[in-house]
């Protein structure tokens, strides 16, 4: 079954959780960094058990991964915008002056 263009978009810029997220959940950027500044907090304090530190840790790498992909996907579309802008002011530059 083929993606439709907003799945693939959605897909390319991060808006799709990863699949491994076992919450099966679509993150927003600011929710996964928020989930992973507490998962962070949690390992630092201490005191849970061998079980669920590596369930806390397997759970931030999820979130690291979710939060990768929206900085990728920003960083791809601000580099898209920037390049733009070059080709239209370097066209703007070669054009011909009436």
């Amino acid at each position: 079954m083929a993606k439709t263009d907003e799945q693939a978009e959605r897909t390319e810029w991060g808006e799709q959780a990863d699949p491994g997220d076992r919450a099966g959940t679509t993150l927003g950027y600011e929710q996964a960094r928020d989930e992973l500044v507490e998962v962070v907090r949690r390992l630092e304090a201490g005191g849970t058990s061998l079980e669920e530190s590596l369930a806390l840790w397997e759970r931030g790498e999820e979130l690291a991964k979710v939060c990768r992909r929206w900085l990728e996907g920003a960083r791809a579309r601000l580099d898209a915008a920037l390049a733009e802008e070059a080709d239209a002011e370097e066209g703007a530059e070669s054009a011909p002056e009436s």
